[in-house]
């Protein structure tokens, strides 16, 4: 099972621009794939493989500004758009769905689009997180990667998949880690507890099989926050 952690990113200038640029050039990248993809159905009615748009891209500047994994990412994600809305037309033209898919569409003109990176491409030190840079950006910039502060209620090891989301103006920090499975317990739907809640005594209890308990409250105790308090055996 997996989670995700949202968190603002604080206002560091300096900062702020490295997202800015990198969620730009994932716009930029996102619509190459997507026109691909779309000359690619309407003039052969083919979708894209998984690996298509990486072999097709993997030397242009707006891939190789972004770390590869993160590109690669950014790339599969528009395929998989891509094979889903194919497989809806098939659905469609059977008779299973009863409203036309439509094709994907180009991102709106001057946006950004978010960034992902894999766990493998992160690293932890002093509780910070090392997000790498393309080469591109360390001969452009002299930057090779930026530190975000791990989260103090997270574990590095459960962690997925770092996101970095631009939003309303703003950034984000997504943090997708795995998360334990809760069992929920098997519980008798035909036994039933009554409560009541009295003046003198706290709580008074009854079942419909039998059992009873009583939670009393004296004024002392009351006063020392002191409960007595008998458990039920149901």
């Amino acid at each position: 099972m997996y989670s995700c952690q949202q968190v603002l990113v604080g206002k560091n200038p300096e900062l702020i621009a490295i997202l800015k640029f990198l969620c730009e050039q994932s716009h930029k990248l996102t619509n190459m794939g997507i026109y691909y993809g779309r000359q690619l159905f309407f003039k052969s009615h083919k979708t894209l493989g998984k690996y298509d748009l990486e072999k097709l891209y993997k030397k242009n500047y707006h891939y190789k500004v972004l770390y590869s994994q993160a590109a690669q990412q950014i790339l599969r994600t528009v395929a998989e758009s891509f094979r889903s809305y194919y497989s809806l037309i098939i659905a469609y033209n059977e008779g299973k769905i009863s409203d036309r898919p439509r094709i994907p569409n180009y991102r709106k003109k001057g946006g950004m689009a978010t960034v992902s990176y894999p766990k493998q491409a992160l690293k932890l030190k002093d509780n910070q997180i090392r997000v790498p840079l393309g080469n591109t950006c360390k001969r452009w910039f002299g930057l090779d990667c930026f530190l975000i502060p791990m989260p103090s209620n997270l574990e590095f090891s459960s962690l997925k998949e770092l996101r970095l989301l631009p939003r309303n103006r703003c950034f984000y920090y997504e943090f997708v880690y795995e998360k334990e499975v809760v069992v929920k317990p098997q519980l008798n739907q035909e036994n039933v507890l009554g409560i009541d809640h009295g003046l003198h005594n706290w709580l008074t209890c009854v079942s419909n099989v039998g059992t009873s308990a009583g939670c009393r409250w004296e004024k002392s105790q009351i006063n020392e926050s002191l409960v007595q308090q008998t458990s039920i055996n149901y």
